[in-house]
């Protein structure tokens, strides 16, 4: 089981780093760019973002999506009020709400969502916590959703390798100082029995590896 930061913690580092989020761009992008070109969001009526950060991500895809509404959802009161600032300008197309602390199951309507999106949360999180995230996929997402994700990985060759491995060092030893994030693999959680992979991709960026997984919602 890996060490993790506390739903309290992860907040409280959250606040206090959230006006430098942005600053991960130079590694972050590559990866975002890849879900960006293969999740079909302009075909997408309902958006919802579990973690939305400053909301950077979700400006992209809006301006992408004339049709679509959005909702995204923070822990960090920080990060809630970056993203209501930066999507301000979206109007009623887009709303940002704070969740409690921990909190995993979220307050959306079943089968309610074309486009369920989380990038750089799901490695801070427990494995528990990421097997419930999944089954709250699953149940908000329609048949036709795509599930949209991005992670922090284990690289595919020697340098990226490298990196992930002292990342996962350094978080075991001292998770606050990589944010609480840790490399994961997605697929490990994406089980055939209940989803279809449509893309998945490693992206390296300064040789930082990411993972890129969109998926939907196995056919009954």
């Amino acid at each position: 089981m890996p060490q993790v930061l506390s739903p309290s913690a992860v907040k409280q580092f959250y606040d206090r780093f959230g006006t430098r989020q942005d600053s991960q761009a130079f590694y972050e992008d590559r990866a975002l760019d890849d879900l960006i070109a293969h999740a079909a969001f302009p075909q997408a009526r309902t958006i919802v973002e579990f973690g939305c950060g400053t909301g950077r991500l979700a400006r992209q895809i809006l301006m992408r999506s004339p049709e679509a509404s959005y909702d995204g959802f923070d822990v960090s009161t920080t990060m809630v009020n970056l993203a209501q600032d930066s999507l301000a300008s979206f109007g009623n197309r887009a709303s940002v709400h704070q969740l409690e602390p921990g909190t995993i199951h979220l307050p959306v309507a079943d089968q309610s969502t074309d486009r369920l999106i989380s990038t750089y949360v799901l490695d801070l999180l427990p494995p528990a916590d990421i097997d419930t995230f999944f089954g709250e996929a699953q149940r908000v997402l329609r048949s036709d959703g795509r599930l949209c994700l991005v992670s922090l990985t284990n690289g595919t060759s020697a340098f990226p390798r490298f990196v992930a491995r002292l990342w996962t060092r350094i978080h075991r030893l001292r998770p606050q100082l990589v944010g609480g994030c840790r490399p994961i693999e997605l697929g490990e959680w994406c089980d055939g029995a209940h989803w279809d992979i449509l893309h998945q991709r490693t992206r390296v960026s300064w040789g930082i590896p990411s993972g890129v997984l969109v998926a939907r919602p196995h056919a009954a």
